[in-house]
């Protein structure tokens, strides 16, 4: 099923594709076709997974995007003391292309105006046999994980419409920050402006800023944290020119803009978020790419201060419940129900945040889940902290899972998700409860409601099923029945073997010390089911607690009746002592994966 960040990401994107205003950049090589309504948004993951709606496949000129992957490559050369000798770090408040340098050093005020970009430009070499603009085609290509290129007809274009940067270079030149030939440096900084990309490339190029460096895609590592950590510092103070205090006040993501429409925004540790649309607002940022951006900071929580966490899969583990089954012992059709058709219920374990990336994981490993899962029990016990985002994303998720006639249940005592859904979704504090109430749903859709008798007599108990119906009748003669309220303490460890218990109605909890002292509640038995037996098997002696939970009939073969039954009649008792030995060894190895399960818990 498609999840409910794609479902946000379709119905925002067809709300701001309404959105008018703007003038596309015009600066383009001749016969090039600008279509304004070609709009864009991909969403990558620190963990590669992209979401992408709307134009994300054309290419388009990266522009001034490219600057902080430059500078990340300048400072890998060169070290940061060197780079800020040449270039500040301070945001200057002024247009993208303002002629502004400090006075004396003639210094730019940092490297993301032209001023900046064109110093750092002018300090790539060439290396290994490699020119400086294939180095820095090279970077761009690892960060997007796909070979880039840059467009001669674009730079042929941009040389013949540069004046002011051609002022600039030969500017910095006068001042000693470019060293070389200025012309070199401006061409350089044209080329890498002319690197074609995707919406799609610039998420994921995104993307491996925010994963400290390392493509999410490709696995391999792009630049250092060092680098890392310097570009998205200068791109939070001056990425959007003379709009950046706003911009980090309304979106608080480290973000680039660039006129050939693409906007690059990188949320540290979770996500990359990219978004293509050509038509400009003044300050030469893209009108689409900031409605964008500022609504998914306010409405997906990613602005820094909320998402300050890194991001990590919150999916702690994923069972279906037949591995950790509730410890309700069913009888034999039942359990079969449950080996056939227990992979339609989903357990699933979380842990740590739900922000965005938590939010994000969470859901993305429900919608994977195979069409066939029909319940989703979240176990919520293990989460620090839930975010609105989570509440919001995750209504949307038990809707969408409804109107495909699925269900979803959590596991919440502390009420963290109160008030997020509606009265469709069961809550409960214990994982037992939780998936007992699970498997009551398979059973009743897939097994003709084969568990939920209230009443089953001896004479139709599973234990005694490969007796002859004369055998089982002698037997039920020789028992006697009792009743116990609910709170009962039927049979307590350590106790001496006390008969053989057939549950004829109501439920025994069976109750074991785990090696905290803790008391655990190993299974509950219920009509049909036995108890008492196993107790041969230690010395004699009852191994755990059997308690009533609401009213119980017992039929009990006790230990005389047992006594006198070996001596009158041997063949019956014989038949007795190897229904229950088939029955006893399926037990146990239940009650092993059982116990296994809780003290892991």
């Amino acid at each position: 099923m498609e999840s409910p960040i794609m479902t946000y990401l379709r119905e925002l994107h067809a709300e701001i594709s309404a959105a008018r205003g703007g003038t596309p950049y015009t600066v383009a090589p001749a016969g090039t076709s600008i279509d304004p309504d070609d709009f864009g948004i991909c969403l990558a993951t620190v963990d590669g997974y992209v979401y992408e709606v709307g134009t994300t496949r054309q290419e388009f000129t990266l522009q001034s995007i490219s600057k902080p992957f430059s500078y990340g490559l300048a400072l890998a050369d060169l070290g940061h003391e060197a780079v800020d000798a040449k270039v500040d770090v301070e945001p200057s408040g002024d247009p993208f292309n303002e002629i502004s340098l400090a006075a004396g050093s003639g210094r730019p005020a940092n490297a993301m105006i032209n001023a900046g970009a064109l110093a750092v430009a002018g300090m790539i070499k060439g290396s290994g046999g490699k020119s400086a603009v294939n180095r820095i085609v090279d970077l761009y290509s690892d960060c997007a994980g796909r070979p880039l290129r840059s467009s001669p007809s674009v730079f042929a274009t941009e040389m013949r419409h540069s004046d002011r940067n051609h002022a600039l270079a030969y500017l910095l030149s006068s001042f000693g920050i470019i060293e070389e030939r200025p012309t070199a440096a401006l061409k350089t900084y044209l080329r890498q402006c002319a690197v074609q990309v995707t919406c799609r490339d610039l998420s994921i190029m995104a993307a491996t800023l925010a994963n400290a460096g390392t493509n999410p895609v490709t696995g391999k590592e792009a630049m250092g944290i060092a680098e890392v950590e310097r570009i998205l510092s200068v791109m939070m103070t001056s990425g959007m020119y003379d709009d950046a205090g706003a911009w980090a006040s309304n979106v608080g993501m480290p973000a680039k803009s660039g006129v050939g429409g693409g906007t690059l925004a990188v949320l540290p540790g979770q996500a990359g978020l990219a978004v293509f649309s050509p038509p400009l607002d003044a300050h030469g940022g893209s009108v689409r790419g900031i409605l964008t951006s500022q609504r998914l900071s306010q409405e997906m929580e990613m602005h820094f201060v909320r998402s300050a966490r890194a991001g990590r899969s919150a999916i702690r583990a994923s069972h279906d419940i037949t591995e950790l089954p509730s410890g309700i012992r069913r009888n034999d059709e039942a359990a079969v129900v449950l080996a056939e058709h227990g992979h339609r219920a989903r357990l699933i374990e979380l842990n740590g945040d739900l922000l965005f990336a938590g939010t994000e994981s969470v859901l993305r490993g429900i919608s994977d889940l195979d069409d066939a899962v029909e319940v989703v029990v979240l176990d919520l016990r293990r989460l620090d902290e839930v975010g609105a985002v989570a509440r919001r994303m995750l209504a949307r998720m038990q809707r969408a899972l409804a109107a495909e006639d699925r269900m979803l249940l959590t596991i919440d005592p502390e009420d963290l998700l109160a008030g997020a859904f509606d009265d469709r979704v069961p809550v409960f504090d214990t994982r037992s409860a939780a998936v007992e109430y699970t498997e009551n749903l398979v059973i009743g859709r897939y097994g003709r409601d084969l568990d939920l008798a209230a009443s089953v007599p001896v004479t139709e108990s599973p234990a005694l099923s490969g007796l002859a119906p004369e055998a089982v009748r002698r037997l039920v003669s020789r028992m006697e029945p009792r009743h116990h309220e609910h709170g009962d303490i039927v049979r307590r460890v350590g106790q001496r073997f006390g008969g053989v218990h057939f549950i004829v109605s109501g439920k025994i909890n069976t109750i074991a010390t785990d090696p905290d002292g803790k008391r655990v509640r190993l299974s509950t038995l219920g009509a049909g089911m036995t108890f008492g037996e196993l107790a041969l098997g230690t010395e004699d002696r009852q191994e755990t607690t059997e308690k009533a939970e609401g009213p119980v009939e017992l039929m009990v073969l006790g230990p005389e009746a047992i006594d006198r039954l070996e001596a009158e009649e041997p063949q019956v008792a014989v038949q007795l002592w190897r229904a229950l030995t088939r029955d006893a060894y399926a037990r146990v190895d239940q009650y092993l994966r059982e116990t296994a399960v809780r003290f892991r818990e």
